[in-house]
């Protein structure tokens, strides 16, 4: 089966999406304050290398690791409410792409196992 990557389209179908999520992201007051202090075009090639390694194409993010990158950020106190709004975001921007809504269900599947790294959390490991 095709990974997600090629199922929604694609380096240029990632390209887009990223452009038009980081358009959505600055108009948004819930979150646009983490983006003002940031290089747009770096972070821009950053989501676009991490998405296509998440979504299927290996060895394509050479990236810090999700909670090494995001430590600053949850010190200006990102939490589960900022997450959201960026999956809101990303998903809104697949959608405006024509992706189908599976294929965007699957993408946010994939977002949310790595919530607690972003958001810097430890695991609670329960005792089998």
């Amino acid at each position: 089966m095709p990974s997600l990557y090629e199922r929604i389209g694609g380096e240029k179908a990632i390209n887009v999406a990223v452009d038009l999520f980081y358009k959505k992201v600055l108009t948004d007051n819930r979150i646009n304050h983490f983006f003002k202090d940031i290089n747009l075009a770096k972070q821009s090639q950053r989501l676009k290398a991490f998405l296509a390694y998440a979504f299927g194409v290996p060895n394509k993010y050479t990236g810090r690791p999700l909670r090494e990158a995001h430590a600053r950020l949850v010190k200006k106190g990102l939490n589960d409410s900022h997450f959201d709004a960026v999956l809101e975001n990303l998903g809104n921007s697949l959608k405006e792409l024509g992706v189908s809504e599976d294929l965007i269900e699957e993408a946010a599947k994939i977002a949310e196992s790595v919530r607690n790294d972003i958001l810097n959390r430890q695991l609670h490991l329960v005792p089998l």
